[in-house]
């Protein structure tokens, strides 16, 4: 199970954590956190120190009720940071989160070498396009709706029978058009109520019937704090409690805030994987 990412061969086989960097004002836990260049340097390589095999860079948020940002705007925030990255760091593998194929297209250019799309590709019906013509790897999101609307749709029939469906189709579609290689990730927090958060982490496998790479993006959000009663700020504990379940379920990527902490349960679950017969 192995990606391509800038011609380096990522052996998904053997979980993998993605280091979160916000390039935003409004993300619901660090936003604003990084916005000089000595900052942004200084917390990439903490990551990757920390052992981030992939950096994901967003210039959009996407938390419940986001303030919509125009394409130039997230144009203007993510590029400057795509060319530092990519010349601070040479071998980094830097992941785009953007559901604009304009954005993913100019920053791959750049040098960047994933596209991470919270829509599977429904808000820019160029975007699968897009990606099958720069051949990169495509992380395909489950969400209903914008990030504006979707949790006004929450209502399943089925959770994991119907994410599936919506995932057969996306993932036919960017078969059709050449896509090789795929991750899906069924979107914590997006068009999902707290209870639906933890019904689908209860039967994450399931994605398994997808033959799939899967990522889980669990890290900080509010199916954590609420059920603890905290803030984004106080959730490292309990994700990194979900994040083991994650893993246990058969999670192939750990998308994150806190690499260090992510790295130690990955060791930890390797560890323990030794002796599951």
């Amino acid at each position: 199970m192995t990606i391509n990412c800038n011609g380096k061969l990522i052996d998904l086989s053997t979980p993998r954590v993605m280091g979160i960097l916000n390039a935003t004002p409004d993300s619901f836990y660090d936003g604003g956190c990084y916005r000089s260049d000595a900052t942004i340097v200084n917390q990439v390589q903490k990551m990757l120190d920390e052992g981030a095999t992939f950096i994901d860079v967003g210039a959009y948020s996407s938390k419940p009720n986001a303030v919509e940002v125009s394409q130039d705007q997230e144009l203007q925030r993510i590029l400057p940071i795509v060319e530092l990255l990519v010349k601070q760091f040479p071998e980094i593998i830097l992941s785009i989160d953007t559901f604009r194929a304009e954005v993913a297209e100019q920053c791959v250019k750049k040098g960047a070498a994933l596209v991470n799309d919270i829509s599977a590709g429904q808000l820019d019906k160029n975007m699968l396009k897009t990606v099958a013509k720069l051949h990169v790897p495509y992380i395909m999101m489950h969400m209903r709706g914008t990030p504006q609307t979707m949790q006004k749709h929450t209502k399943y029939d089925t959770i994991l029978n119907d994410i599936l469906f919506y995932f057969s189709e996306r993932i036919a579609t960017a078969r059709a058009l050449g896509i090789k290689d795929i991750i899906i990730d069924p979107g914590f927090g997006f068009a999902k109520t707290l209870e639906q958060n933890f019904e689908l982490l209860n039967v994450l496998e399931g994605f398994k019937l997808t033959s799939l790479p899967f990522l889980a993006g669990i890290s900080r959000k509010s199916m954590i704090y609420k059920t603890l009663k905290n803030s984004p700020s106080d959730a490292l504990n309990g994700t990194t409690a979900l994040n083991m379940v994650a893993l246990q379920k058969g999670a192939s990527i750990l998308r994150v805030h806190d690499v260090k902490e992510a790295l130690e349960c990955l060791k930890l679950y390797n560890q323990l994987n030794k002796y599951i017969i």
